[in-house]
């Protein structure tokens, strides 16, 4: 009631313009409302007054008090439950629960409705254990509950997470047939939903035919916020089928159900409803739009919906951001915050991390400074989701010190998440060294690492023990379990090794995803064992876990370790059935799979046929041309990488030199190089062993060491290039300094290095130099000697002229010598002119291998250059009858 009217005169009288005291005078002695005609105006009723009063925006507690006070003076109180009842109800909206439960005990009579108001007051002032002591107070007293009752009793548990009280209070539900109910149904189906198994809600949305929306919106929303997108999308096609309207609280669930399966045709139709139910103008539903198409990549169609909508909120904006993000669209993102800062919108915590996460990009640095400058303005530094996203933006960027400096000015060092993001920043950076540090220090400060330090030191741990230290931990503490922990834990042992430990692990990984399964396969693979990752997709399949991109790229990989072609085009037949064969990652596998197998033209197609060509599927692909020998298509691939702007790592760079190498001239090298310093990739250890090699098969030994001392930490592989490529040159004493200044680094070579080590003593005649170094192979480095550390001292041995010393030491070889090592003597007696010992050479160098011609020829040059002319018609002849037969030579000069 806004006014009182005058009959006649129409004299406006505003009752909100008086005070409260003066309006209840007018209502007990309304005689002072006469006007000059002496008219009265009809006696006011008190309670009615105070209900508009405590409907209108301007009243207050205080005129609650004032009501209160009246009440009590008049005794209307004790006698009307109504105005009781409506006063406890006024103090809960105000806030004061003191005065209203002192008021609740002061009523004469509650009744049922005096409950209801009291736990819903309490619900609405977050006192939700107050409300579950009011519902177990009113039982105790003998009040039956009512609908009203269950549905505020029920909320309180949800917001307490006490699942199991909501179920004794579903209980009573059922008991009393209340079960029904679609207020009491839709709480219990929230409850379940939230806290308990989401079959449960299920179960009870089932238990009887419904056809409230209400009902049918708790338990479509249950559905998207336990990741059962398809089911919510099925409850969201019967409810239709039921000719039920749904709403505005309906369209944002489904939408969401949409954004996160990518189904943006099905989207598109949601979207369609949304526009028929003219629920468009709704902010909640716009902003699900965007967030559907932002996340469906349809950045563009985000856009229109977002300014075709009536008001934004933070919400729709976070929304757009994220999709930005999501889409590396970084400069719509600062563009994006920039209005927003210019229209003086809303900004929370989720819009700057999402800001944040944008600027984690090198090339954004002084845009990230920027940021931070802001951050510190506007005071969000004191939050700690902020802190931890500054942490992990500057640790992706490179600048870990500034990642420290942010987490040692941060209050709260009781907070593990923010350890967590510092142990993750510090692997991400491969610092393993202070992530264990920091792991370590959290033990002692009494925190309890969660699954994200156990995971991220995991990551980068390479020591068994350690690993196995925090393993014994995760145990101790229950995280082993855990998917993310378990997948850690069985990345770590496949790395070291341990591939039986890895697979027990895995076994015990109670919900394994997609990323156990793909690790799981890649450690297989990896390991040699491609029928057990075969066998595990199998079982995948079986188990009808739909596998991701990442898990068919591990397939993939499989059959590229064992160049099974067929096995490659049955995952590609599944990838493409399964529609995720325009995947880039599975699009890169498949390149790299078929290049592998040697089928270069099915690579090459399914490389032209990749939307977006990554550098990943380019590298695969020159490096499939390389190893194939098809120099002139690598090359030319490489240029059109060059024209496309897509950037050139280091692997690419080594398949390409890999490529040139084999054309045993500089030209194309040299160019190559050039490229390398511009791109100051010179110091990467694969493109640096790749240049000395390719420089080595040229011939050019100075431009060789040249290219080895530009690397900035040569490995095993480097080393043993270069020792190798100054052994194949007679550099025979620069290669055993090179092979000591190996050792002083930390090095240990391997049984490759030792082939080169013996390849420089044998070049440069050090025959106790190489007696020594294949005695260290076994002494020093327990490395058991093969053919070719055999080949090459019998090689030492006979440059040297000691043909019976090499012909003793094959006698006497440990392991029984093949026709590497007997044709080596061969060649040895060739040059020496030894004959008889050239004939046991070549016999049993035939024993092995009946066609080699190579035998045949030198036993035959040999006897002919001694003039025994019948013998070499013999070997010619007995040549002729096995077959074999000599390519002529040719020359190109």
């Amino acid at each position: 009631m806004n006014s009182l009217t005058h009959p006649k005169t129409h004299t406006r009288f505003p009752i909100l313009g008086l005070k409260l005291v003066s309006s209840l005078s007018v209502a007990e002695n309304p005689s002072i409302l006469h006007d000059k005609n002496e008219q009265k105006l009809s006696p006011l009723d008190p309670i009615q007054l105070f209900n508009h009063w405590n409907n209108s925006r301007d009243c207050s507690a205080r005129d609650t008090k004032i009501f209160h006070a009246h009440f009590l003076k008049t005794k209307i109180f004790h006698s009307n439950a109504f105005v009781a009842n409506s006063l406890v109800a006024a103090y809960c909206k105000y806030a004061h629960m003191i005065y209203a439960l002192k008021l609740f005990d002061k009523i004469p009579h509650p009744n049922i409705v005096s409950w209801n108001v009291m736990i819903t007051g309490f619900n609405q002032n977050s006192l939700f254990e107050d409300s579950w002591r009011a519902f177990c107070r009113m039982r105790s007293f003998g009040f039956e509950p009512n609908e009203f009752t269950y549905g505020s009793v029920l909320s309180a548990c949800s917001a307490l997470q006490f699942p199991f009280c909501g179920k004794l209070v579903y209980s009573l539900v059922v008991k009393n047939g209340f079960f029904s109910n679609g207020y009491v149904r839709s709480g219990m189906i929230d409850l379940f939903a939230k806290y308990c198994c989401f079959e449960d809600a299920l179960r009870v949305f089932y238990d009887v035919s419904c056809e409230n929306v209400v009902c049918w919106n708790a338990i479509i929303s249950g559905a998207v916020k336990n990741g059962e997108n398809w089911v919510a999308l099925n409850l969201f096609r019967q409810m239709c089928g039921r000719f039920l309207l749904p709403n505005s609280f309906t369209f944002p669930s489904i939408l969401t159900a949409c954004a996160a399966l990518e189904e943006l045709d099905l989207g598109k139709g949601v979207q369609g409803w949304v526009i028929k139910r003219g629920a468009r103008g709704d902010v909640f539903v716009g902003t699900a739009i965007v967030d559907m198409y932002a996340k469906c990549g349809e950045m563009d169609e985000a856009v229109k919906e977002f300014f075709r909508m009536p008001v934004f909120n933070v919400v729709s904006w976070t929304a757009m951001i994220s999709g930005f993000v999501q889409n590396d669209d970084f400069i719509s993102v600062l563009q994006f915050f920039k209005e927003m800062i210019k229209l003086r919108e809303v900004i929370n915590n989720y819009t700057v991390t999402s800001v944040l996460t944008a600027c984690a990009d090198p090339a954004m640095v002084k845009e990230a400074i920027q940021i931070q400058c802001w951050i510190f303005k506007t005071g969000f530094y004191s939050d700690s989701a902020v802190k931890a996203s500054l942490m992990n933006m500057y640790s992706k960027i490179g600048e870990i010190d500034l990642s420290e400096m942010v987490f040692k000015e941060t209050e709260d060092f009781q907070d593990v998440g923010i350890w967590a993001v510092m142990i993750s920043a510090f692997a991400q950076n491969r610092n393993s060294e202070k992530a264990i540090d920091m792991f370590q220090r959290m033990l002692q400060e009494g925190l309890k690492p969660n699954k994200f330090c156990s995971s991220s030191v995991l990551s980068i741990v390479d020591s068994l023990d350690f690993s196995r230290q925090i393993h014994c931990y995760t145990l101790k503490v229950g995280l082993a379990f855990d998917v993310s922990v378990g997948n850690s834990l069985s990345t770590m042992y496949s790395k070291c090794g341990r591939l039986v430990e890895s697979y027990e692990v895995f076994q015990q990984i109670v919900e394994k995803d997609n990323v156990s399964c793909a690790s799981m396969i890649s450690g297989f693979a990896e390991h040699g064992h491609t029928d057990q990752a075969f066998q595990l997709f199998r079982d995948m399949l079986f188990e009808e876990t739909v596998p991701d991109d990442m898990t068919l790229t591990a397939v993939l990989a499989a059959c590229s370790a064992i160049r099974s072609l067929n096995s490659g085009k049955e995952v590609h037949a599944y990838a493409f059935r399964g529609g995720i064969v325009k995947k880039v990652l599975v699009c890169g596998a498949l390149v790299n799979m078929y290049s592998k197998c040697g089928a270069l033209d099915t690579a090459r197609r399914v490389f032209d046929m990749m939307p977006v060509k990554d550098k990943v599927s380019c590298s695969s692909l020159v490096s499939g041309y390389a190893q194939n020998e098809c120099i002139e298509e690598a090359v030319r691939l490489f240029l059109e990488m060059q024209m496309a702007d897509l950037e050139v790592d280091s692997f690419t760079l080594s398949s390409i030199l890999g490529a040139v190498s084999q054309l045993n001239g500089p030209g194309i090298g040299t160019q190559l190089h050039a490229h390398v310093i511009k791109t100051s990739l010179e110091s990467e250890v694969s493109v640096g062993s790749s240049l000395l090699r390719m420089y080595s098969k040229c011939g050019s030994i100075d431009d060789c060491r040249k290219a080895f001392l530009q690397i900035k930490k040569p490995d095993l592989i480097s080393w043993t290039a270069m020792i190798s490529s100054y052994a194949q040159h007679g550099k025979g004493a620069e290669a055993l300094r090179l092979y000591e200044l190996m050792r002083e680094s930390g090095t240990e070579p391997d049984s490759v290095t030792f082939v080169g080590v013996l390849s420089a003593c044998s070049h440069s005649g050090l025959i106790e130099e190489g007696y020594f170094h294949l005695k260290s192979m076994v002494k020093d480095y327990g490395i058991e000697p093969g053919y070719r550390h055999y080949a090459c001292m019998v090689d030492l041995l006979g440059r040297s002229g000691r043909l019976k010393e090499a012909e003793r030491f094959i006698k006497n070889m440990p392991i029984k010598p093949d026709s590497l090592v007997w044709g080596t003597l061969l060649a040895a007696c060739k040059m020496h002119g030894d004959i008889e010992l050239g004939r046991l050479a070549a016999q049993k160098v035939l024993e092995f291998e009946p066609y080699d011609v190579g035998a045949y020829v030198s036993l035959s040059n040999m006897c002919a250059d001694v003039g025994q002319w019948e013998e070499v018609l013999k070997i010619r002849h007995v040549m002729d009858g096995t077959g074999a037969r000599k390519d002529p030579g040719w020359s190109t000069v």
